[in-house]
């Protein structure tokens, strides 16, 4: 069986050393390219626009930032008390809806830039401001902490920005938690005003019909002639009062009757006889009356304190020097390779 050689010697083989004599042949050419890249690097990192960021980091409110929400709600089982998860749901849900988004682009970011470049595509426009105002979740140690990132040309914009931007998420979180519980409280409020004038009603009907059996009784007590109450030995006329029925009503006598139906009948009101009324006017009233004062109650926390930023993000000079000479080095090699070989392949063919 033949050996195979140590080292084929086609002339498409490019030999190590040959590599390297030609890349030191066109050493100047390399550092040249090198320093030249370098150098635009350098220029571009000094030269280029900083860019700012502002940042906020959120928590859930505490029970007592959310307490007003709950005024009133433990007096009707019906109404369960909203929990710190209810209320910074709804805030997280508008921190992160697009309709919020929307209108701070329309009226922050929009205006703030000139009038040529408003006049270009929307879009795109959209899409710059997209990547300029990052929304975060929390990780997997803390999913409840959302932040807000705000990237600007101006420390100051950034920072008026961020705020701005929670602090509409939070005015937008408080009207739809203070609608909610003024919705509900005039919800409950409407049924509880059903159910008084149910009362009202029936008590109204009730006395009518006690009118009706007392003048039926003062018929037959008139007939027979009967003006005072029968006396049955051993008992008052005030415990035979309790204790006759509709149908011995009569032995009441016709004095008693005709002032009771009297009585009756001049009745302006039945409210001071409705049992439980008053309760239920006091919800009624507590109810219709519910208001909220938005400076009272508070849907998410700020962790930490929130300055204009004081140092830039952009540009990293040091990182864009570092990747000037990587790249200005691959393209020196990849030039000095081109200048040494591309005339020797050109001669073979």
């Amino acid at each position: 069986m033949p050996q195979l050689p140590a080292a084929s010697t086609s002339n498409d083989e490019i030999d190590l050393f040959v590599f390297i004599k030609a890349l030191w042949v066109q050493k100047w050419i390399v550092v040249g390219v090198t320093v030249l890249v370098s150098l635009a690097a350098i220029v571009y990192a000094y030269t280029a626009k900083p860019v700012y960021e502002a940042k906020i980091y959120m928590l859930p409110p505490t029970q007592n930032d959310i307490a007003d929400f709950n005024y009133g709600r433990a007096l009707n089982s019906d109404l369960p008390p909203y929990s710190v998860k209810d209320v910074y749901d709804v805030f997280a849900r508008n921190l992160f809806s697009e309709s919020l988004r929307q209108e701070f682009f329309d009226d922050v970011y929009l205006p703030s830039l000139p009038e040529d470049v408003r006049k270009g595509s929307h879009d795109r426009l959209y899409q710059g401001f997209a990547k300029q105002l990052i929304i975060s979740a929390g990780g997997k140690d803390s999913p409840d902490r959302y932040s807000i990132a705000v990237q600007s040309y101006k420390p100051s914009e950034a920072g008026n920005w961020v705020r701005a931007y929670v602090r509409n998420a939070s005015v937008a979180a408080k009207n739809e938690m203070i609608k909610n519980v003024v919705r509900e409280a005039q919800v409950r409020a409407r049924n509880l005003d059903q159910q008084i004038n149910g009362l009202r009603e029936s008590a109204s009907r009730e006395r009518e019909d006690r009118i009706k059996i007392l003048s039926e009784a003062l018929v037959i007590a008139k007939a027979i002639g009967l003006n005072k109450p029968v006396i049955i030995s051993g008992k008052t006329p005030a415990e035979l009062s309790m204790g006759v029925d509709g149908q011995t009503l009569y032995m009441r006598g016709s004095d008693a009757l005709q002032a009771e139906i009297r009585s009756l009948e001049s009745r302006d009101s039945d409210d001071p006889f409705i049992q439980n009324l008053r309760v239920l006017q006091v919800k009624y009233s507590f109810l219709k009356k519910l208001t909220l004062d938005p400076s009272s109650v508070s849907v998410y926390r700020q962790d930490g304190a929130v300055d204009d930023p004081d140092s830039p993000i952009k540009p990293d000079k040091l990182s864009i020097l570092i990747k000037g000479i990587f790249l200005g080095v691959f393209l020196g090699l990849v030039l000095a390779l081109s200048r040494h070989f591309i005339p020797l392949l050109r001669a073979r063919v």
